[in-house]
């Protein structure tokens, strides 16, 4: 069974280059070795599990569901640090993942809902450096302050606070530099990998995940698709005064950098922060 499962690992990575290399529009240099090789190893990790752990304990009985239990949960954790140490793509995926309750077992959405809390930080260099590809011009060029703290990180961009030289407080959407590079190839890795799991229990049903991402992905990854779906937005629901859209500042945006009006606010479900600034929760309620 070992064998098998390396056998299946030296295959995988075997159709993943001749996939990369017959691809021209791929350059095989972009992908990282120790990054391929990571995930194609916790894949193996995990399917030789699935095998060894359940083949010799009855289908049905209290131990089988028990054991298979126990490994949902390590390959839960597993596929978590995967995603924690891949970045961009992987967390996304892996955030879907753990959004699927009525999929997927529940030690699989519960161990990958954190990824929601878990999401990587673009550093203070990462952070100038798309600035000045994308806008042409330092930070401290375009603004009078800028909070480097983002107020908020997902997996594949961050938010800060910054004051234009006008005095404009706006809220400035920044890219993770690494992701719109490393998308295609992490989606045609997370293809390819399935497909090898696919063959080897017949019943795994997951590859809509993989065409989700490649329709999905690359128009998030586009913050001028972003902007101009929140202006159709703010159009569409315009006779509701009590709805606000933050406006899009065009001159300062790009497809990695999306300028938006600052607004102060908290989260709907945060009953709290509207019993401390007088806001009426039933009112928010029928609003919705």
């Amino acid at each position: 069974m070992a064998r098998r499962v390396l056998k299946l690992a030296s295959l995988t990575a075997a159709a993943s280059g001749i996939y990369l290399y017959g691809n021209k529009f791929l350059d095989p240099s972009d992908f990282g070795v120790v990054r391929v090789g990571r995930t194609i190893a916790t894949t193996a990790l995990i399917t030789y599990d699935y095998l060894t752990s359940l083949r010799s304990v009855p289908y049905g009985s209290e131990e089988y569901d028990f054991l298979k239990s126990q490994v949902h949960l390590r390959s839960a954790e597993r596929l978590r640090k995967l995603c924690c140490v891949n970045r961009g793509t992987f967390i996304k995926v892996g955030q879907h993942l753990g959004a699927l309750d009525y999929l997927l077992p529940e030690e699989y959405t519960r161990t990958l809902k954190v990824l929601h809390n878990q999401a990587p930080q673009s550093t203070r260099q990462e952070i100038e450096q798309v600035i000045r590809e994308d806008l042409g011009k330092e930070i401290k060029e375009l603004f009078m302050s800028f909070e480097y703290t983002p107020l908020g990180a997902a997996s594949l961009a961050q938010v800060h606070k910054a004051v234009l030289q006008d005095g404009r407080t706006v809220a400035v959407k920044i890219q993770h530099p690494k992701v719109q590079a490393q998308s295609s190839k992490d989606i045609l890795l997370i293809e390819v990998l399935l497909l090898v799991v696919k063959q080897i229990f017949p019943d795994f049903e997951f590859m809509w995940l993989v065409e989700e991402a490649k329709k999905n992905l690359p128009l998030e990854l586009d913050f001028l698709h972003e902007g101009r779906n929140a202006e159709k937005v703010a159009d569409m629901f315009k006779n509701f005064d009590f709805l606000k859209v933050p406006r899009i500042y065009w001159e300062l945006s790009s497809s990695r950098v999306l300028l938006m009006e600052f607004m102060e606010g908290g989260q709907v479900n945060d009953r709290a922060y509207m019993e401390r600034n007088g806001i009426d929760v039933n009112e928010v309620v029928s609003h919705l």
